[in-house]
């Protein structure tokens, strides 16, 4: 009996989007961006595999967290258990200790563009591939470190309009002081586990940090008069916080204190902080955020190394990019459109238009032997300056037809010349 195999059904993955050719220029800019401002920041590029040993990511994130139980993990062929990346900070540590990075200058400071992977409830801004930038600084323990982190972060959403931002920070302690901390928290929590909702009474013993950051109605009252790190911070991290903030200071960010403000990692130490949009509205409630993480490298099994870094969600960062500013963002369009009447006429405009590209030229050509006046419509919607026509009459006397599109001018050129001709005329209207 023959097995007819239904065809694989024509549509996205949930959770996964496609990038479409109209809504590049827009993509292009957040990362072009990106590149910019951390490169003038000192940092350089760094890019880590789509998947790494799951147990690197385990041992990074937490056992309790959600991104420990979000992530895509599966078995290769081979019987190892590997994980698509959740987020970009832990391989970027692994790389630094397995590339020898200690022996460089200190801090090493490191950048990424990428994929991140995160089962999870799609919605607006929020998808189960997504993208992430973000900034390492590893090797230093200086509270300044943190601080221009912070106004590397900042820099980024201005140098992309995407409005005003409030910076929150706070400091989350260490190993030193958190631990009786926790203590004090989890006991207050305890006396009011019936005034919270169900996911804050699952983590009073789980991740009882996690619960300062909910953002249900119902809990803010006992929330809101729960222990504060800040209060308990051991006289280092007390040092380091203050070093912080003269740090924001000396910056002038506006940044605002917010004692209940945490991160969803537990490699997370001392400070933390997150950019969250200003006008009503804005699309998601987080841009991004960051913190140190000095107990990540011995989490993954490494020497004892400070670090700090932050990451924000490329598809959140565009959603609060002004409209018009996006609007304005130059479309994929072309310089100049090849036509061709015939056989012999598309077989030099292949070789016309190739003659462009080597001279960088953005060129392209009409195929399948369509009426003139149909290639020039297609060399409009390109919206290309000129339009180079080829054809029996322009091939016997070795000359081509040069036509600028916006102005309707046109020009005979000879083929020898088209390539400098048509340089100076993009040149002119560039």
């Amino acid at each position: 009996m023959t097995n007819h195999r239904q065809p694989a059904p024509l549509k996205l993955p949930r959770g996964t989007q496609d990038i479409l050719p109209d809504a590049w220029p827009l993509w292009r800019h957040a990362f072009r961006t990106a590149e910019r401002v951390a490169e003038g920041a000192g940092y350089a590029r760094i890019e880590t595999p789509m998947f790494e040993s799951t147990s690197l990511f385990t041992h990074a994130t937490g056992e309790h967290t959600d991104v420990n139980r979000e992530m895509y993990t599966f078995e290769d062929r081979g019987g190892d258990e590997l994980s698509l990346r959740p987020e970009g900070t832990a391989s970027v540590f692994r790389a630094y200790f397995q590339h020898g990075m200690k022996v460089l200058a200190q801090p090493v400071k490191l950048y990424y563009i990428g994929s991140m992977f995160r089962y999870e409830r799609p919605q607006r801004g929020r998808f189960r591939e997504h993208h992430q930038f973000g900034c390492e600084a590893i090797g230093s323990s200086d509270p300044l470190v943190d601080a221009s982190l912070v106004a590397v972060q900042d820099r980024y959403y201005r140098a992309l309009s995407v409005g005003e931002t409030r910076i929150q920070v706070n400091s989350i302690g260490d190993q030193s002081c958190r631990p009786g901390f926790l203590i004090e928290l989890v006991a207050y929590l305890r006396q009011h586990t019936s005034e919270l909702c169900g996911q804050c009474r699952d983590r009073v013993e789980r991740n009882p940090l996690r619960v300062l950051d909910c953002k249900v109605e119902s809990c803010q009252p006992v929330l809101d008069a729960a222990p504060r790190m800040l209060d308990s911070l051991c006289d280092d991290c007390r040092s380091h916080w203050d070093g912080f903030m003269s740090g924001i200071h000396a910056l002038d960010l506006p940044a605002e204190v917010n004692p209940r403000l945490v991160r969803g990692l537990d490699y997370y130490t001392r400070t933390v902080w997150e950019f969250q949009p200003d006008a009503p509205g804005g699309a998601q409630s987080t841009l991004g955020g960051g913190g140190r993480y000095d107990a990540l490298a011995e989490a993954i099994g490494a020497p004892a190394t400070p670090g700090v870094g932050f990451s924000t969600g490329v598809e959140r960062v565009m959603l609060n990019i002004d409209s018009e500013i996006a609007a304005g963002l130059a479309s994929d369009s072309i310089d100049a459109f090849v036509t061709s009447t015939g056989p012999e006429a598309e077989l030099r405009a292949l070789s016309v238009t190739a003659a462009l590209w080597s001279d960088g030229i953005r060129a392209d050509m009409s195929f399948d032997n369509r009426s003139l006046g149909t290639q020039l419509k297609q060399a409009n919607a390109r919206d290309a300056a000129v339009a180079i026509l080829l054809g029996d009459q322009e091939l016997a006397r070795e000359i081509a037809t040069v036509k600028l599109l916006r102005s309707g001018e046109q020009r005979e050129i000879p083929l020898a010349d088209i390539q400098a001709v048509v340089h100076d005329l993009i040149s002119g209207l560039r």
